[in-house]
């Protein structure tokens, strides 16, 4: 398949472009400064694109069959905007060049209702912290987002990791509607996760979770990790 990455020189957008490139799929990796994209390879190319900039986003989808997002940003005191306005221009693109499927990365930390994760301390405590206070502006962006996929008419995939970690390679995990278990999620396998939307329909339209549990971190690291901002 032709599939369009946007994040690609993230941490997770690095994977997913790595694990496309490995299933023969022909990629376009998506990001604000081509130069310092590592990767190389015969069915990639590397495309200079801001996404709050409509035209040049609508522009990098053009011939793609799947648009897969990977954007992150680092927790921050001022307003955050990049996830709505990626969405937003996104979609926008898809529409006026025709490309149906798209599917983005958010967080389980907005639907705390769905289920258990880490325990009392952690769920009432810990991550109500984290996520009103170091990612106050992220989340709220993140839930932004969110309204503005969920309402388009594209067949999009919300993907909801837990706490994010690094992993050599993708592991087995738990993938479902809306919800399960884990407090964790490696990156890997967020990446593969979002790679089998652009190939898979089975969850058009819905809310995904995804999590990980071999060579998770404590909670103690997870939490060190989140008060330093790494995505």
């Amino acid at each position: 398949m032709r599939i369009v990455v946007f994040g690609a020189n993230g941490p997770t957008g690095r994977l997913l472009v790595e694990q496309a490139l490995a299933e023969g799929h022909t990629v376009t990796a998506v990001t604000r400064d081509p130069a310092r994209f590592p990767l190389e390879h015969p069915a990639l190319t590397v495309a200079e694109a801001e996404v709050h900039d409509a035209a040049a986003v609508a522009s990098v989808i053009a011939g793609a069959d799947a648009a897969l997002s990977a954007l992150g940003v680092p927790y921050g005191r001022q307003p955050i905007t990049v996830y709505s306005d990626g969405a937003t221009n996104i979609l926008a693109g898809m529409r006026a060049t025709g490309v149906r499927r798209f599917a983005c990365v958010s967080s389980s930390a907005l639907d705390p209702a769905a289920g258990p994760h880490g325990g009392f301390f952690f769920e009432r405590v810990l991550q109500p912290v984290i996520v009103n206070v170091f990612g106050k502006q992220l989340y709220a962006d993140m839930r932004r987002m969110e309204a503005i996929v969920s309402a388009s008419e594209v067949d999009w995939t919300i993907v909801r990791p837990s706490g994010l970690f690094d992993a050599p390679g993708v592991s087995e995990y738990d993938y479902a509607e809306r919800y399960t278990p884990g407090a964790f999620t490696s990156r890997a396998d967020l990446a593969n996760v979002l790679l089998r939307q652009a190939t898979e329909d089975d969850y058009a339209r819905k809310i995904v979770a995804v999590s990980t549990s071999a060579g998770a971190p404590t909670v103690r690291e997870l939490i060190v990790k989140e008060a330093l901002g790494k995505k």
